[in-house]
């Protein structure tokens, strides 16, 4: 079976879109890259999830491309039951290894298992896996920032302190999201000064390009950018 999904990736292989998507996705090694777009590979996640077992697929593991590791994702998305679904993120996230694999996985079950979810994004926050990390705030900006918010799920963001690019950005588009959908809850996390220089200033960057923010808010926002200590 894994043979013929690596042929049929060859096969639906863009040249063009390959060399594209290498540049935006410097972690990734560029001859691991085959080239096949984003809705053919989840139109074929689909095909092979009605009619086929993936379980030899997703057993094998670490794949060699690139694009394996993105029909991964899409397939893991699709799972229905909840408990193999996130089994199978679990075994997935260490092999995780770039921003685009890490943000499309986005299994659709969660979202009926919320409550049953928390302790697993807790400890995804608490890795020192930079992909683990994202994912997990990940998946609090996505199923809990509506209905089910609650402070202490910033609060558990807020905590979070790297080094990583890649961890520091989903957290400044965690707290810009937050603001557009809980504003009054979430601004004292930049009024005082609990997020680190970098991802508070990004914050307010990306909350000020938000077309779900006043403009009012805003200006706001402008005013608490931070420079930096050195500038001080």
């Amino acid at each position: 079976m894994n043979e013929t999904i690596r042929e049929e990736l060859f096969r639906m292989q863009d040249i063009q879109y390959r060399d594209f998507q290498a540049k935006l996705i410097p972690q990734a090694d560029a001859d691991t890259m085959i080239g096949v777009r984003t809705p053919d590979l989840r139109t074929y996640a689909k095909q092979l999830l009605k009619s086929e077992d993936i379980t030899p697929f997703l057993n094998d593991l670490p794949h060699r491309y690139f694009d394996e590791n993105q029909l991964h994702a899409f397939l893991i998305s699709g799972i229905r039951d909840f408990e193999r679904c996130l089994a199978e993120v679990n075994r997935f996230l260490p092999y995780v290894d770039n921003w685009a694999t890490c943000d499309q996985m986005s299994p659709k079950v969660f979202k009926k298992h919320r409550q049953e979810l928390l302790s697993s994004i807790e400890q995804w926050i608490a890795s020192e896996h930079t992909y683990t990390i994202r994912f997990g705030v990940g998946m609090l900006m996505e199923h809990f920032l509506d209905d089910d918010f609650d402070i202490r799920y910033p609060e558990m963001v807020s905590r979070i302190r790297s080094e990583e690019y890649y961890v520091n950005m989903m957290t400044a588009w965690y707290f810009a999201t937050a603001l557009a959908k809980q504003y009054d809850a979430v601004l004292p996390y930049l009024e005082e000064n609990r997020l680190d220089l970098w991802t508070h200033n990004k914050t307010i960057q990306k909350a000020v390009e938000s077309y779900r923010i006043t403009d009012e808010q805003k200006a706001y926002l402008k005013t608490l950018k931070r420079k930096k200590e050195k500038d001080v």
